[in-house]
């Protein structure tokens, strides 16, 4: 189990490569859809029983998997809502004031 920072190969670079090669970026109207993903109530229960696990050191082999594959979901979905973020600052530092 790794629970580790995702590297530069990882899933959560490997996605941002793949949003930073796109001609037009993200739209705004993209970005702001992004922001909106969140863990289900149930799915960050779940984070948080795996995580005592972890700490206890009582996390089984399949409970090791589903805890690493939160956490690297969890990176992915950090590391695009950071470009949406981007994006949007990006975008009303472009938009004339009134």
């Amino acid at each position: 189990m790794s629970s580790q920072p995702i590297a530069s190969t990882g899933e959560a670079a490997i996605w941002a490569r793949l949003i930073e090669s796109q001609p037009d970026g993200l739209t705004p109207e993209a970005a702001r859809y992004l922001l909106r993903f969140r863990f289900t109530e149930n799915d960050q229960f779940r984070l948080q029983e795996l995580a005592e696990h972890s700490q206890a050191g009582t996390l089984t082999e399949d409970e090791g998997r589903e805890f690493d594959s939160y956490l690297h979901i969890g990176n992915l979905l950090a590391v695009i809502q950071s470009k949406a973020r981007l994006v949007l600052s990006e975008s009303n530092a472009t938009q004339p004031h009134s």
